[in-house]
């Protein structure tokens, strides 16, 4: 077998340089931990960024993908699927929706919901009700569509022109938002807490004000809970904490435990624009992907997995306040659930670095903030054992 360096040389060679990658070569996962190829242990509170929501290797999800392998793989949506038309029965059972199309990441869902918010309005309102007010330090993914969503200017240099018909303003700011509608504005979307742009958490009663707004101006609300949904936030979505209803909700990330599926659920009323040919996806939803989904929401609502949530992301935010009271260089706390982030008044990715080198996989969003994800079935004893590690780094700093 290849040593870690062995396969990072390999990689040199032949792999696409987009990624700044750091010296971790995973051959094995199990629960909370991986496995690098020189057999070192990682605690993993990275999780994939959100997507091992379950841990590594569910063994459900292991289970459905086993079977569903040795059965069927694939095939083409000119047919009906009934592992996809399972796991769509579920997501609009617990949810507001009454629609889901199946795609294959979340910058795919976010492109579905662009285009049926455009073709809705569209059909509506007239072909000049096209804009889409998105918020400052906002990500949407990295299609044309994603970063023109995106309210951040980096993931567009280089890359311009862009999709026209995006306005950004601030998260979080009713006014602002009030101030962008014009006649040409057809949806507004926002996620639930920005987790790329720093683990911001909204305003109490700011989605409700948004949801008023749409509502007065005949727009619809697109929630990009691709990073906030399936259980993050301690509910199986985080609109639920917010005591509103979107008209649309893309998912991807941790919707089947692992594997790559992204999904745009929408109400009847809304996902009618999208007619036969209006839009696709060639591996959407497919046999192997939607049978891991089926697994993984089972096991999610049944396995008190959300409780889990709940009460070690209470646990973990209270270790991590007791380290910001500690250290100076900490400014703040914040985030919902297990999607959590510390903000530093320093470079933190130096110590996503030193975490690594110590056995603890965390990363850092916008320079400065530690964001932590790890999977939703995290023990005390293995945030205590992350607590520790992030100690050790920070009193020597």
């Amino acid at each position: 077998m290849s040593t870690s360096q062995q396969w990072i040389d390999r990689a040199g060679k032949h792999i696409a340089k987009n990624y700044g990658r750091y010296p971790l070569v995973p051959v094995r996962g199990a629960g909370c931990r991986l496995w690098d190829a020189d057999g070192k242990v990682y605690l993993d509170f990275l999780a994939g960024v959100a997507v091992n929501s379950l841990g590594h290797c569910h063994p459900k999800v292991v289970e459905a993908l086993q079977k569903q392998a040795e059965t069927l793989i694939h095939c083409s949506n000119y047919y009906h699927i009934p592992q996809q038309i399972e796991l769509a029965e579920i997501l609009c059972a617990h949810s507001f929706g009454d629609r889901v199309f199946f795609c294959n990441s979340g910058a795919e869902a976010n492109e579905a919901a662009i285009k049926l918010a455009r073709k809705y309005s569209r059909e509506k309102h007239g072909e000049n009700r096209f804009e889409i007010i998105t918020a400052l330090g906002s990500f949407h993914g990295r299609t044309y569509g994603g970063i023109s969503a995106t309210g951040q200017e980096k993931v567009r240099v280089g890359f311009e022109p862009v999709v026209p018909g995006f306005t950004y303003v601030p998260y979080g700011d009713v006014a602002a938002l009030k101030a962008a509608i014009t006649p040409a504005t057809c949806a507004i979307m926002l996620e639930p807490l920005q987790g790329e742009g720093g683990v911001y958490v909204p305003p109490t009663g700011y989605f409700k004000a948004v949801r008023e707004v749409c509502d007065a101006h005949g727009l619809l609300l697109i929630l990009d809970e691709v990073q906030a949904g399936c259980g993050r936030t301690g509910t199986l979505f985080a609109y639920e904490q917010e005591g509103i209803e979107p008209d649309i909700m893309t998912l991807a990330k941790a919707l089947a435990g692992g594997p790559p599926i992204g999904a745009m659920v929408a109400r009847e009323t809304v996902a009618d624009s999208f007619g036969p040919g209006s839009h696709g996806s060639t591996f959407g939803g497919n046999p192997l992907m939607t049978a891991s989904g089926v697994a993984a929401m089972r096991a999610l609502l049944d396995e008190g997995i959300l409780e889990n949530c709940r009460a070690m992301g209470d646990y973990f935010r209270e270790r991590l306040e007791a380290l910001k009271s500690r250290y100076s260089f900490v400014t703040e706390v914040r985030g919902r659930g297990l999607i959590l982030g510390m903000e530093l008044n320093i470079d933190g990715g130096g110590i996503v670095v030193k975490a690594m080198e110590r056995g603890l996989l965390i990363n850092c969003t916008v320079g400065k903030v530690l964001r932590f994800v790890p999977p939703l079935i995290v023990t005390r004893a293995e945030i205590d054992e992350a607590m520790s590690v992030l100690d050790g780094i920070f009193s020597e700093l």
